[in-house]
């Protein structure tokens, strides 16, 4: 067994073990590849030259300090029940330490993983409403804007003690995602043929059902900063900090 980072000959095993564990389809991970992947920001595990497990981390900021987002843990079927996501977690742990970021957040995939991510050392510390609505009858005045401008935005609306993304956070979200801006709102959006996906809306909140009959559905759905439903975890390097990120927000998934 061996610990590395891959690179980027490594990238068809990589995109191998993550369509057995994610079924992501090819044209998400070719922008995945392209636009955010890193060697120095992702470990594997291989057995015989074979991967088979890894993980991935964006940087962000809390704090003003640096932390990892960790992203696509996975272990590939055959292998899973021998702790290998465990030892690999640890030493991404170790690696991140040792290039001075403070601690990590991730957004578990499913309710099971909390438990999970819990006995490694992380504590929930965002979670979420989902706003589900048809259509109003009426119209906003909303402009699609670039990454740049929604960064700048979306720092004004975030609650205090909010993980800042960016940089290749949102390299990697516009490649499959739309930005726009209201009066009073900001949203970063898919937009599907059966409905609005709203990856996150911050600010008004009530227009999300005039922003789906402005958009030109008829249906959305919208993740906003809420207190229903368990999202990010946070695990903390520095024994000296008081307190989690009170929101983290952008989960690409």
């Amino acid at each position: 067994m061996i610990i590395d980072h891959p690179q980027i000959k490594d990238i068809p095993d990589l995109m191998k073990l993550w369509k057995e564990a994610f079924e992501d389809s090819d044209e998400f991970l070719k922008i995945f590849f392209a636009t955010a992947f890193s060697p120095m920001r992702s470990r594997r595990i291989t057995v015989d030259g074979t991967t088979v497990a890894a993980l991935y981390w964006f940087d962000c900021t809390y704090n003003g300090k640096k932390i990892a987002y960790v992203y696509a843990v996975a272990t590939a079927k055959a292998y899973r029940g021998q702790g290998l996501c465990h030892i690999l977690m640890n030493d991404a742990h170790t690696i991140l330490k040792s290039h001075g970021y403070t601690g990590t957040i991730l957004v578990p995939g499913r309710k099971e993983l909390f438990g999970f991510y819990n006995r490694l050392g992380y504590e929930t510390c965002s979670y979420v409403n989902e706003i589900k609505c048809k259509k109003s009858d009426r119209k906003l005045k909303i402009s699609k804007i670039g990454k740049e401008e929604y960064a700048k935005l979306r720092r004004q609306y975030l609650p205090e003690g909010s993980v800042i993304q960016e940089r290749e956070n949102l390299d990697f979200l516009e490649r499959y995602a739309s930005f726009y801006s209201g009066r009073d709102f900001v949203l970063a959006t898919q937009c599907k043929k059966e409905a609005l996906h709203g990856i996150e809306l911050l600010g008004n909140l009530p227009t999300a059902p005039d922003i789906v009959n402005t958009l030109g559905y008829k249906n959305g759905s919208f993740r906003t900063q809420g207190k229903d439903t368990p999202f990010a975890m946070y695990h903390s390097f520095d024994k000296g900090e008081q307190s989690a990120p009170t929101y983290f927000g952008l989960a690409f998934d």
